[in-house]
């Protein structure tokens, strides 16, 4: 990865240009992603109920019949609908990198809104296992977090592009982790699980941070509107896993449970 005043300097636009293009840039990358996060919460707002008990296990037999659930959440936890749900959203970020390039900047914003709607559907079952005032407090928690990592990794002078190959090796790692606990059950490996998801994915905030920021310094001579527009959706799709998955990981600590 380049060093940032390298390439401003060696820029055939003024630096006064890349930096006033650099802040539009990022700001939409922000605002993307914080659309889609919002509409990750309607999404998985709509689905959940609000019903609640102390008994355990009148907990159990009323959310198998429903209880807990707005119609919308009834047709889709109760039927095999569920695993569709489950599982697109990971099948639609795999598929999102080709998709794009045969897409305009349109209907990658487009896909990446329908991928938010299904993540939420996806999460919503956190309102029927954690409590919503320690929900609220997660995410408050999680954007203080982000919004410091985020920050750390857009003003750094250090180059941390050497993080990313050891990060996604434990993306890929925390992914066959989860998967094998789904068969053992073993809270030990749950909170190691928890424990180095949510360093992994403050290291990617950062990271990913800084690579939003270099790639748009490397290809502002040529000030090209679809890439940018393009680059800004895939900028917000990185962030916005990032605080996701910072947040599930951060909810297995603090979040009460119902």
């Amino acid at each position: 990865m380049a060093d940032y005043q390298t390439i401003r300097t060696g820029a055939g636009i003024s630096a006064a240009q890349i930096d006033e293009g650099l802040r539009a840039h990022m700001n939409k990358v922000y605002g993307t992603m914080s659309v889609g996060l919002l509409v990750t919460a309607l999404a998985a707002w709509a689905i959940s109920g609000l019903a609640v008990t102390t008994d355990p296990a009148l907990a159990v037999a009323e959310f198998a019949n429903g209880k807990y659930l707005t119609a919308l959440g009834q047709a889709i936890y109760l039927s095999p609908l569920k695993w569709v749900i489950m599982f697109a959203p990971l099948a639609m970020v795999f598929g999102f990198g080709a998709a794009a390039n045969r897409m305009s900047a349109a209907g990658a914003q487009l896909y990446f809104y329908v991928f938010a709607t299904l993540m939420g559907l996806s999460l919503s079952s956190i309102f029927l296992v954690f409590t919503g005032l320690s929900i609220a407090q997660t995410f408050l928690i999680t954007a203080i977090s982000f919004a410091g990592l985020s920050l750390w990794g857009y003003t750094t002078k250090k180059d941390i592009s050497g993080w990313g190959s050891f990060l996604i090796m434990g993306v890929i790692g925390l992914l066959v982790a989860s998967i094998v606990n789904i068969f053992l059950g073993s809270p030990a490996i749950m909170f190691a699980i928890s424990a180095l998801g949510v360093l992994i994915f403050a290291g990617l905030t950062a990271y990913d941070t800084q690579k939003i920021k270099v790639e748009y310094i490397q290809h502002a001579q040529a000030m090209d509107s679809e890439w940018l527009a393009k680059s800004a959706i895939f900028g917000a799709l990185n962030l916005y896993l990032d605080f996701i998955n910072l947040f599930v990981f951060l909810l297995q600590f603090l979040g009460n449970r119902e």
